[in-house]
């Protein structure tokens, strides 16, 4: 359809008054889109022009629970990860706690491309030791957490002991 709006005219798809006949300026060929329905995704609505964000229907999503990242983390990313940095699954495993903490401190998202890339992070460190001829399988936990990606990126603000201004 739009892929991009930049001028005005490209609005006229997506109004119901001029969408039956729609003409594309790249074909130069009329359509009809009176029965289409366009779905459009974001993370910010801030870069969206005025007069597209006028005409759409919002609708927020909150991101995932910890417990989601968790499950799609173990079944989906650790997998991908592992297979595309050469790692066999015995190689590299992860704890809960590790897991988790990976999400609360060195991630801060909604989604999961942080922690896909944190896990990553870690698979390629694993490969890179197995490389230099240390075989023994990696066991990532909360305490080896650290050694792998350094110091925490975030603290989590519950479990801070006082409030902190600003």
């Amino acid at each position: 359809l739009v892929a991009r709006v930049r001028h005005d005219q490209d609005l006229e798809a997506l109004d119901p008054e001029q969408n039956a006949a729609f003409s594309d300026h790249y074909l130069n060929f009329p359509f009809d889109l009176s029965r289409v329905m366009s779905l459009l995704t974001a993370n910010i609505t801030d870069t969206i022009p005025m007069a597209l964000l006028d005409r759409m229907e919002l609708i927020q999503l909150s991101g995932y629970t910890e417990e989601e990242k968790l499950q799609i983390a173990r079944t989906h990313l650790i997998p991908r990860q592992v297979r595309e940095n050469g790692l066999k699954p015995k190689q590299i495993t992860f704890s809960d706690g590790a897991l988790r903490q990976i999400i609360g401190e060195y991630t801060s998202e909604a989604g999961v491309r942080n922690l896909e890339r944190e896990i990553g992070n870690l698979c390629r460190k694993v490969a890179r030791r197995i490389a230099e001829g240390k075989r023994k399988p990696a066991h990532v936990s909360r305490q080896t957490l650290p050694k792998y990606l350094g110091a925490a990126k975030f603290i989590p603000e519950m479990d801070q002991e006082e409030s902190q201004i600003g």
